[in-house]
């Protein structure tokens, strides 16, 4: 593939990352993505074309709304960085760490393309809310089903095999149902445990232990830095939905290589 194939697909990226923001903006205010034009959120000018060019129009205002002057978050730019960066990354990784290339593996590559925009809006919307909300995460969850049973003819795979994200995705998902009987419900919401059904259903056996493995780690991390610096406690509440996202991520491109690392230092 070419570089400008490339450029192509992290500039499509920036569009969908754009609009993207849109979506979780109007999900927070209970609106439809589907109809009105874009707005500023906080004098509610009808924004023009050259408002809404994908991370240009953030950097040629100098993150200020051409009407009001109130600054622009940059949340709007970093979604659509970040989307443009996944779908290149997608471009080259398959669900199972190999090189997406050829039509074998377009739905793969299509699919993982759609799923990295619910886990972005999951990230950004359970930061800033707390809460992962359900219009998300189940069109998520029926998605990646449809996907596992539409393989399930794919001849490469054996029963075993197909079998392996059901067992991952109840395994996980029962996992954080026990943290929230135990915690009584402090530790770990009931978004978390969709979510990581969810994650069992896209990464299966075992790079979902990567991916709780990672989001526990990266979680316990921050958090010490967020004590350390005061800016939280040990009792303030902080979501955890990033952390699982995060952890998805790393282990849908990289899961292969971690465990196989693993198991050579320590097997």
């Amino acid at each position: 593939m070419t570089i400008a194939f490339y450029l192509f697909v992290f500039v499509f990226g920036l569009v969908v990352g754009s609009f993207l923001n849109c979506l979780i903006y109007r999900l927070e205010k209970k609106e439809s993505f589907l109809k009105g034009r874009s707005y500023c959120p906080y004098c509610k000018h009808i924004l023009g074309w050259k408002d809404l060019i994908p991370l240009f129009s953030f950097l040629f205002l100098k993150r200020k709304c051409r009407y009001c002057h109130k600054k622009i978050s940059w949340q709007y730019p970093l979604v659509e960085i970040a989307t443009g960066l996944l779908f290149v990354l997608i471009l080259n990784f398959s669900a199972f760490g190999e090189p997406a290339l050829g039509w074998q593996n377009l739905l793969t590559t299509c699919f993982l393309f759609v799923i990295s925009c619910f886990l972005l809006i999951i990230f950004v919307y359970d930061l800033k809310h707390f809460i992962i909300p359900n219009k998300i995460i189940y069109p998520a969850i029926l998605i990646a089903l449809i996907y596992r049973l539409v393989t399930i003819y794919d001849l490469r795979f054996t029963i075993y095999e197909f079998l392996y994200p059901f067992l991952a995705a109840f395994g996980a998902a029962a996992f954080f149902l026990i943290i929230i009987l135990i915690s009584k419900g402090k530790w770990m919401g009931v978004g978390d445990v969709k979510l990581a059904f969810f994650m069992g259903l896209l990464l299966s056996f075992p790079n979902i232990l990567v991916a709780l493995f990672l989001s526990f780690l990266i979680g316990a991390i921050v958090g010490v830095g967020l004590v350390l610096t005061k800016k939280k406690t040990f009792k303030s509440e902080v979501p955890f939905g990033p952390f699982l996202v995060t952890g998805t991520f790393i282990a849908l491109f990289w899961g292969k290589n971690i465990i196989q690392w693993y198991l050579d230092i320590f097997i």
